[in-house]
């Protein structure tokens, strides 16, 4: 809980996670603009909110292949606009637009936080620019819901919200503009005119909570995905003293929510180039340790809502505290095919676990992952895989807490496979 609550946005989450790599793992940071460390060792790399991190040990050729467990940073929310500074009816407003998507009306009437990064200028720093992060979980902002008695049909049919118009949070009373920029510098501690830019996101205030008769289940924000991002962490530190045919490594990437097409999204070459430079060979050993590596994609599944039974497919119904669970479409929204499938499964009998499977109905849409778009990237053999969780992309999502641990030891497995 301590690290969904610490991670706010992507920049915190991938910190936090380099953090505790680092102090509990002995991993070293290592800077993508000096050269690759060819000796044994952990090592890893931070690119704003995403992290590669991956193990050399002793015995490992530059062809040793590869095992990888994906995950992806960045969770639905909203975002503040360049020109946030709004003015209406006498309220002084925040301009924002959504991330992900969220669903809307799960972040109405709660008490709301800021957090992000922003650049300030600084002769001292790389470029001249400082980048900083802060995390304000003070209630400063509402989204509030429109009082029924001026909207009468709303429980019959549902809140109708533009995000133009309605999802403009309050944080004021008064005529004149709150100036933002002046928030964000006393935040950072730097002048207005020495900030440079911000990726700012709203944050819900209230800290993830053990929930249920015996405090078996765990609400949080964020659990898409940071609860994948966590069990990636904890597989890699347990596995990282294991010698085994296979490299271990784990990859947060970002952006995942809107398409993954940045330069750290699973679209982009980060993974490869790093892959590439870890291996310390030529081309060919690098494309012979691809060869035989695999990729698991760890995000979030969905568990049977029981108020909505009948949208799960009838054959393939997912359980809470029934396991991590194994993903799959055969038009490949994920990434699951029959030998990716086979190696989690002896993963899953590795690690003791059970494994569930997700296949959505054959007449509704299916979402997907960075397990297909991986996979295209590297051309390596990927499968799905996820914890069962409701309300995915609410303001706050719920999962199992045995799941959890199921998963983290079936990530463990796959990293480290007997």
């Amino acid at each position: 809980m301590v690290y969904l609550d610490a991670s706010p946005t992507p920049f915190h989450a991938a910190a936090n996670a380099a953090a505790r790599l680092v102090d509990e793992g002995d991993f070293e940071i290592v800077g993508e603009h000096d050269p690759f460390p060819t000796s044994p060792g952990r090592y890893a790399v931070l690119r704003d909110g995403a992290l590669v991190a991956w193990v050399h040990r002793e015995g490992d050729s530059r062809h040793t292949p590869w095992r990888i467990v994906g995950a992806h940073t960045d969770s639905p929310t909203f975002q503040v606009k360049p020109r946030p500074d709004v003015v209406k009816a006498g309220w002084q407003m925040l301009g924002v637009e959504p991330y992900g998507p969220p669903i809307y009306t799960s972040w109405l009437d709660r008490d709301l936080g800021l957090a992000g990064r922003v650049l300030v200028r600084d002769p001292a720093g790389r470029g001249g620019v400082r980048a900083e992060l802060f995390d304000d979980t003070r209630a400063l902002l509402r989204l509030a819901q429109l009082a029924i008695h001026l909207d009468r049909g709303l429980n019959e049919r549902g809140a109708q919200l533009n995000p133009q118009t309605h999802l403009v949070p309050l944080w004021g009373v008064g005529d004149a503009a709150a100036s933002f920029t002046a928030y964000l510098g006393e935040q950072v501690g730097a002048a207005e005119g020495d900030l440079l830019g911000w990726d700012v996101s709203l944050r819900d205030t209230q800290p993830a909570a053990l929930l249920g008769r015996d405090r078996d289940l765990l609400a949080s924000a964020r659990l898409d995905n940071l609860a994948s991002c966590h069990a990636a962490v904890e597989a890699l530190l347990a596995g990282a003293g294991e010698h085994t045919a296979y490299r271990p490594a784990i990859v947060l990437f970002d952006h995942e929510e809107v398409g993954s097409r940045s330069e750290r999204g699973a679209a982009s070459p980060l993974l490869g180039s790093i892959l590439e430079r870890a291996a310390g060979g030529d081309r060919e050993d690098y494309w012979r340790a691809l060869a035989g590596s695999m990729v698991a994609s760890a995000d979030m599944a969905h568990a049977t809502h029981p108020n909505y039974a009948e949208l799960a497919e009838p054959a393939h119904q997912v359980r809470m505290h029934g396991g991590p669970v194994l993903k799959v479409h055969r038009e490949l929204r994920y990434a699951s095919d029959g030998r990716g499938i086979a190696a989690l499964r002896v993963a899953a009998e590795q690690a003791e676990v059970p494994l569930q499977v997700f296949v959505t109905r054959s007449d509704l849409p299916c979402g997907s992952t960075i397990g297909p778009i991986t996979a295209g990237q590297l051309g390596v053999t990927t499968v799905d895989v996820g914890a069962p969780m409701l309300s995915m992309h609410s303001a706050r999502e719920l999962t199992g807490v045995p799941d959890q641990q199921a998963y983290a030891a079936l990530l463990t497995a796959f990293l480290a496979p007997a």
